[in-house]
């Protein structure tokens, strides 16, 4: 199997080994957070004695240090369980080193067609309409880059500011598996402070401590947008915030806490 074939592949039940697609645009040894923090949400979707009536809302992240690309373990465990509640954390242990990533993850029962939906309809436009705009350089020619396909209601890469990037996976995120919904929306959503930066990447950091994702639903269909902006205070914390999508309207909202600073 080729690695440029999915961003992991499968050793046993809890161990997983990276490929070239997870690698990040700023360091050639580390991963782009998008990939392990969807590893760690499948891995709370297929947790054993999992109930077929919970569905994921809230998945929160803390990014301890940097994911290198090398084989990585993932633990996962029940932390409360009730009738219409489950908390569920993750961990991800790379070979010889300490945690890297962990996730909290809150379910909540779920009863189709027992309430008013209440969800509005497209508010950005389709990404049939949207061009593929480029990435900023990157030192290498295969990583999350060249493994996710990107396209642009508004800004881009290159221009400062607030964007409407539509995002969809080339790859499985694990060879052979299928890409689960949850899988599609955690994979972009880590992406947010990079499609909307309001600094120079060449003059300034801004790296994501962490990351939340809060949903209503589950996406439908490859596509998932990311309605982003950033805001950044003169002391060197920053927030980025996206709205996210995908074809037939909202679907829910993620946020990360910045670290930016000069390079250098």
């Amino acid at each position: 199997m080729s690695e440029a074939e999915a961003f992991y592949e499968r050793e046993t039940q809890d161990r997983f080994l990276p490929t070239p697609s997870t690698r990040g645009p700023w360091d050639a040894d580390s991963q782009h957070a998008g990939p392990p923090a969807a590893l760690l949400g499948l891995a709370v979707e297929r947790r054993p004695g999992a109930r077929p009536d919970l569905r994921v809302a809230r998945l929160t992240y803390e990014i301890m240090r940097p994911v290198p690309i090398r084989p990585l373990t993932v633990a996962v465990r029940v932390l409360r369980s009730g009738r219409s509640t489950e908390l569920v954390e993750a961990v991800l242990t790379p070979d010889g080193g300490a945690d890297v990533m962990r996730v909290t993850a809150l379910l909540l029962k779920t009863a189709p067609q027992s309430v008013p939906e209440v969800s509005p309809g497209p508010q950005v436009p389709g990404p049939a309409s949207a061009p593929a705009k480029p990435f900023f350089p990157v030192p290498w020619d295969r990583g999350y880059h060249t493994a996710m396909e990107v396209r642009f209601a508004a800004g881009s890469f290159l221009e400062p500011g607030p964007a409407q990037a539509w995002m969809r996976m080339r790859v499985p995120l694990v060879a052979g598996e299928e890409i689960t919904p949850l899988s599609r929306v955690l994979i972009a959503a880590d992406s947010g402070n990079g499609v909307s930066a309001e600094l120079d990447f060449h003059r300034y950091v801004f790296i994501n401590t962490d990351l939340t994702v809060s949903m209503h639903r589950h996406p439908d269909g490859e596509w998932v947008c990311l309605d982003a902006r950033t805001m950044v205070d003169g002391a060197g914390i920053g927030l980025a915030e996206s709205a996210l999508h995908d074809e037939k309207g909202p679907l829910g909202r993620s946020t990360q806490s910045l670290y930016v600073a000069p390079r250098g």
